[in-house]
């Protein structure tokens, strides 16, 4: 991949921050839980109303436009294992590494416990690219081996029809 083109998928994922729930539980794996926020649907019902409840003072005004929070969790990949419980973390979107796993960890924001030096460093955007394509290539050349030693192998003799 050209740098052009790490660049602009830089540029269109959003990048998210949020603390580390469980870490050490799964190898290479933490979960972050991220803030969010939601309607209560109550809420919608009620704002349908609005103009009456303007009569009744601001404050009901106020109870209709209130969100809720409702944060959600995610399985991040973690490559070297660096994070810990409590750190505040950034992470980006990117290659699925199991079917609940699909963010990877961009950097720490605010260590908890022990300091960033004292750990394994974490991998840029452009080093975990490298070691994709790495990977993809020695992939390809054992797989056209495979299929090499394949066709060079005789083929059976066939069997007489026995009438």
């Amino acid at each position: 991949m050209s740098k052009s083109a790490i660049s602009t998928a830089g540029q269109v994922f959003r990048e998210l921050h949020g603390v580390v729930v469980t870490a050490g539980r799964m190898s290479k794996t933490v979960k972050v839980r991220v803030g969010g926020q939601q309607w209560n649907q109550k809420v919608q019902k009620v704002n349908a109303y609005m103009f009456l409840t303007e009569t009744y003072g601001p404050w009901l005004i106020t109870t209709l436009l209130q969100m809720f929070t409702k944060p959600k969790k995610y399985l991040v990949h973690d490559p070297n294992d660096s994070l810990r419980q409590g750190d505040i973390v950034s992470i980006v979107p990117g290659w699925r590494r199991s079917p609940q796993k699909r963010h990877v960890v961009k950097s720490i924001i605010a260590p908890h416990s022990t300091p960033i030096e004292d750990r394994p460093s974490i991998p840029t955007i452009e080093e975990l690219v490298a070691a994709r394509t790495q990977m993809k290539e020695t992939k390809d050349a054992r797989r056209a081996e495979r299929r090499h030693d394949i066709t060079e192998r005789p083929a059976a003799a066939p069997q007489p029809e026995v009438d």
